[in-house]
């Protein structure tokens, strides 16, 4: 009996001392503390209109174009060390690859021969510096509506070579094409405008082409080589 009585005044001793301590105002510990809470701002990204491509049919046959027939400099540029040596004895430094941006482009005189059409298609160097071209240009027709008509440019078996453009010189590929229809065709349609990609090059110069081309709109050329004629 006094065992029992000593172990219930132990614990009125310790619920007392407990009570004490719950009034003194002290301050919680940090484990029963909440979390702190943390906002992230919110980032509105204003939404920009992407504007329509100008003409989505263009601009696809000028890459579908540039990426068939445009690189032949990304394969052979690196060619012969001594060609890329003696241009640059002829400059006086390295020139570099003619861009899109420095190169005007025109149709030389058609000259007519049994139903087949020859013409030179001329790039000339337009910039204050002396560039090279080398290999075939990409061609697209273009109807009097503005609309690609089917073309397709064959690169005839002729070695290309390197032609270095001073400023205001030309470089010219000559293109071939029948008028005399063929196969299942009754008709050729005719063209106003040609879309040209120079060699190794993306963007396009387009010119006047007025022209009847036969054979699904079959053109031969030739890489460019130097002068404005044939």
């Amino acid at each position: 009996m006094r065992v029992a009585n000593s172990t219930l005044t132990a614990a009125a001793a310790a619920l007392a001392l407990l009570a004490a301590g719950c009034g003194t105002g002290t301050t919680p510990s940090a484990a029963a503390a909440p979390p702190a809470r943390t906002t992230t701002p919110h980032t509105t990204i204003p939404h920009t209109a992407t504007p329509p491509a100008a003409d989505p049919g263009r601009a696809t046959a000028a890459s579908a174009a540039s990426a068939r027939y445009g690189a032949a400099a990304r394969t052979t540029a690196t060619g012969s060390t001594t060609t890329q040596s003696t241009a640059t004895r002829r400059t006086g430094a390295a020139s570099q690859r003619c861009r899109t941006t420095g190169l005007r482009a025109r149709v030389g005189r058609q000259d007519p021969g049994a139903g087949n059409r020859y013409a030179p298609l001329v790039l000339t160097n337009t910039s204050g510096k002396t560039c090279w071209v080398y290999g075939f240009v990409g061609l697209v027709l273009i109807d009097g509506r503005g609309d690609v008509l089917r073309t397709r440019t064959r690169r005839e078996s002729v070695t290309p070579h390197r032609v270095s453009l001073r400023p205001g010189a030309s470089a010219h590929a000559r293109l071939h094409w029948t008028v005399v229809p063929s196969g299942h065709e009754t008709r050729c349609p005719s063209s106003a405008r040609l879309m040209i990609i120079p060699p190794d090059e993306v963007a396009h110069l387009e010119v006047p082409f007025p022209a009847t081309v036969c054979d699904d709109g079959r053109i031969d050329a030739r890489p460019m080589a130097p002068g404005a004629s044939l």
